[in-house]
Formats: structure tokens, C-alpha cells, sequence
């Protein structure tokens, strides 16, 4: 199957040129109204929505440090991440960076990994997280969205305030510092860093045979959104605590 992700706009009349294809549906990354509250309040429950955590391995070392967010931090594979607690929900403040196979630099610029992280396929994303830690699913990154206040508005108090193009950055509300990373194609195509975050969910489907479910978050809208692609594209990770 074709690697497809739909709706990356520009404005609701430019498409991205990139090595996906696409549709120019403003209707698209608008995510699904039915999952957004008014952010006063946590879900009851949360599920894996496609795969189940306990499968994930810890993508080859554990963390050296563990602690319960708030401004604290871990190590994992010589590299630190802050943690943040957000709700209910402990998450890495910081794409993953962890080399290994299944993963790119943007450009293949070691300097671009550290700045926003390595991009991953769906399969090595899965199980790159450290011990203790897993690719979040559509629950996860729900509840998420759900606490900063619906997915109209969520983008805007995820993302960091610099680092967006066009001065499209955001207030980074709740420390969860949200970086644009862009993504890579089928193609061996880069696309769009300082443009999009993109980030894998470990729930599969999306409306693709081999497909998974990512979110995003623009430069230009505040939005937090939801689509569906091929599990072959290469995009950021975010990992959220057991």
C-alpha cells in the first residue's frame, strides 16, 4: 500500500509538496469532535486503543533515573529527558532520541536529532520507549488533548514557545514542549520540520490495511489533530509513563 497521510494544509487551499499522498480537504486533521471535553476533567479510564503496552520492550536499556515528573528527569541511553506531569499522566517533555534501526535524522543531520529528536517507523516506535514507558495510544494522547483543553485548541498550549515557523509557536502551558519535527517518506523524502509535530500513537488502523493512528500539531492553528497513515513512515516519539 501506498504511503498516504492525509490533510498536512498549509492554508485550506495549498497542499504540501511531499512524498505522501495527499488530500486538500479543510475538513481534514480537525480530529474527532466526540473525544474532546472542555479540559476541566480527566477521563475515567484510559486503554491501549490497538496494542497493548505490556508488549513494548524497552528499546534496549533501561532509564538510569526514574521519577514521577514535575520537573524532573530521566536518563536513557546517555541522553536526559525531562518528565512532566500533566493530569493524571507522567510524559517525556522531549522527542525521543535513541539510535537505532528504524530511525532517521531530519536531513540525516545528527544536529537536527538533537534538536528535535529522531523520527522512527510505526514497528521500531513501538518498542523504542524506555522500561516503564510506552508509545502512547489514542486514550493516552486523548486524555492528553482532552486536559489542555479539546482538540480546537490544545496545539497551542502543547507547543514549545519558539521553535515553530512563521512565529507560529505556542505557550507550552503545561511544560509539555511540543517541537516540530517533521517527518520522512516513503520516497526517502524530508518534510516539513519547524512546520509539523508529528507523533506515532500505537493504536493501528486509521483506515489503512497497514496502517496506525498519528497526531499532530501545525504551525499555523492551534489545533491538536488526528489522522491515519502507513506504518512505513518515519515520524517523532513521544513516550508517556505505565
Amino acid at each position: 500500500m501506498k504511503t498516504k497521510t492525509k490533510g498536512f494544509l498549509l492554508t485550506a487551499s495549498v497542499c504540501l509538496a511531499m512524498a505522501f499522498t495527499l488530500s486538500c480537504s479543510s475538513d481534514d486533521w480537525l480530529g474527532d469532535p466526540s473525544s474532546s471535553s472542555n479540559g476541566g476533567g480527566e477521563p475515567s479510564s484510559s486503554s491501549n486503543g490497538g496494542g497493548d503496552p505490556s508488549s513494548s520492550s524497552n528499546g534496549g536499556g533501561d532509564p538510569s533515573s526514574s521519577s514521577n515528573g514535575g520537573g524532573n528527569s530521566i536518563t536513557y541511553e546517555g541522553e536526559t529527558y525531562p518528565t512532566v506531569d500533566i493530569g493524571t499522566q507522567t510524559w517525556l517533555a522531549k522527542n525521543l532520541n535513541y539510535a537505532v534501526a528504524g530511525s532517521k535524522c531530519y536531513d540525516d543531520d545528527p544536529a537536527n536529532c538533537q534538536e528535535y529528536g529522531r523520527l522512527y517507523d510505526w514497528e521500531t516506535a513501538m518498542s523504542v520507549c524506555p522500561s516503564g514507558w510506552r508509545l502512547p495510544s489514542n486514550e493516552d494522547w486523548d486524555m492528553l488533548i482532552d486536559y489542555a483543553g479539546g482538540s480546537e485548541t490544545a496545539g497551542a498550549k502543547l507547543k514549545s514557545i519558539s521553535g515553530w515557523n512563521d512565529n507560529g509557536n505556542g505557550t507550552d502551558q503545561y511544560g509539555f514542549t511540543a517541537l516540530p519535527g517533521g517527518g520522512y517518506g516513503e520516497d526517502g523524502s524530508f518534510f516539513d520540520i519547524g512546520g509539523f509535530g508529528i507523533w506515532w500513537s500505537a493504536s493501528e488502523g486509521g483506515g489503512y490495511g497497514n496502517g496506525a493512528y498519528i497526531r499532530g500539531i501545525l504551525y499555523n492553528d492551534e489545533g491538536a489533530h488526528k489522522d491515519g497513515t502507513d506504518k512505513s513512515g518515519l515520524f517523532s516519539v513521544r513516550c508517556v509513563r505505565d
